[in-house]
């Protein structure tokens, strides 16, 4: 009875087996090789379960019951990437706005972001902040297949001083709100970063200076020492973790290099001096350069309040021109929109202002792909080729001259999955 039990169990799986690993075959007018910023004219790429398993050409050899994705006057890329994210964050919520909901509505929220992020050709990001675990149990449940998003890079809570930017500083002493993992030490940083690692951070944030939407600080203002950071950089470091810098100041940017960060988030006031040392150290600048256009039109309506306001008009066109500067004197750049300031879905807005401060198309998109696969360290994402996730999309027209059209993606295709098929 038993064996009977096991070889009926084993027919039944075995042709399900068979048909998750069938293959995929899939064809498109052109692929964006974002190696060499060069087309591949009718290319074929293969894909078994979530992985690619070649890149060849039109009419190469496949399997013979492969499945066919046919994409005739597109042009396929790779997945892109954001590299800073607020999944759990709704900007149409500012100021004391959102204090009408209770804890769990943002975790609730989080779910349609995933989801509106993935279908505009997001197939990973990296979300660096987040409250109550949000995202650690976002990117399980993605994972599980029990909600649609993308893959979720999480750093759960943002390490922050008492009273800095990371902080909750909208609040009277007599209601004692507080961020959970404020630090102003160097071991009180090494004991909260193995804190999140334990239950969850994928990466470490740390707000190395003060921010736009906080209450009681400066953007340029320094709030953690170089001695805190080092720590937790050598802590988070030693546990192969990442570091993300929430950083304004030039000030705090510099510190934030010298302690060993990993990427710089924001870099807004960066001077020729930190340039020359995030070229020296190899540290990435990730430089939200379009949500101003955003929170200054629509702010206001929002309930963000007018000091915070009045930060983001006057750090926004610095940023803006600061990014041209880095840029041009060969910073390495990755893109990263701080979306969750503005809706959720519209990050590629973000690409054509990359290519008017500076970038051409081809470096932005390289930013989205190539270059964030790299600062994650992560040799699953970013580019097409065998081995990696078969993270695609694809586009009409030609985004290597028009940037824009990746504002519209009517195919997404995320680890051998199709999730959106709108062609």
């Amino acid at each position: 009875m038993r064996r009977r039990l096991i070889a009926s169990a084993l027919a039944t799986l075995l042709p399900l087996a068979a048909q998750a690993q069938q293959a995929t075959v899939v064809t498109a007018d052109r692929l964006l090789d974002v190696r060499t910023g060069q087309y591949v004219e009718h290319p074929q790429v293969v894909v078994q379960g979530e992985r690619i398993v070649s890149v060849g050409h039109a009419g190469d050899a496949v399997p013979a019951d492969a499945k066919r994705v046919d994409l005739p006057g597109m042009t396929l890329l790779p997945g892109l990437i954001d590299m800073h994210v607020h999944l759990d964050n709704d900007p149409t919520y500012g100021g004391y706005t959102g204090l009408q909901f209770g804890d769990r509505f943002w975790s609730v929220v989080q779910v349609a972001n995933a989801q509106k992020t993935l279908m505009a050709g997001f197939t990973t990001v990296r979300n660096v902040g987040s409250d109550a675990w949000d995202d650690v149990g976002l990117r399980q449940a993605i994972d599980e297949h029990k909600v649609i998003g993308p893959r979720v890079v999480t750093a759960t809570y943002a390490i922050g001083a008492t009273g800095g930017h990371c902080d909750s500083t909208f609040f009277p002493p007599s209601m004692d709100q507080k961020g959970p993992y404020n630090v102003d030490s160097p071991e009180e940083g090494r004991k909260v970063v193995r804190t999140l690692k334990k239950y969850g951070a994928q990466v470490i944030k740390i707000c190395a200076t003060g921010g736009v939407f906080s209450h009681g600080d400066e953007p340029g203002a320094q709030q953690l020492t170089l001695d805190e950071m080092k720590a937790i950089v050598d802590e988070a470091h030693m546990a192969s973790l990442k570091v993300a810098a929430h950083a304004h100041g030039a000030a705090g940017i510099k510190d934030a290099i010298r302690a060993g960060v990993d990427t710089i988030e924001h870099a807004s006031l960066i001077d020729d001096e930190g340039i020359k040392l995030a070229k020296q150290h190899g540290s990435w600048l990730s430089m939200d350069i379009y949500n101003t256009d955003y929170t200054q039109a629509e702010g206001k309506k929002n309930g963000v309040l007018e000091d915070n306001l009045r930060k983001d008009r006057e750090i926004g066109d610095i940023q803006r021109e600061n990014f041209r500067k880095a840029f041009k004197a060969g910073a390495h750049m990755i893109f990263g929109t701080d979306a969750g300031v503005y809706p959720h879905g519209d990050n590629a807005r973000q690409f054509p202002v990359m290519v008017r401060y500076g970038m051409t198309p081809v470096q932005a998109i390289q930013a989205a792909t190539l270059n964030a696969s790299e600062a994650l360290a992560n040799k699953n994402v970013g580019v097409v080729e065998a081995g990696r996730f078969a993270d695609l999309i694809a586009v009409s027209g030609d985004p290597t001259q028009d940037v824009t059209v990746l504002q519209n993606v009517p195919f997404v295709m995320k680890g051998g999955d199709v999730v959106k098929n709108a062609r």
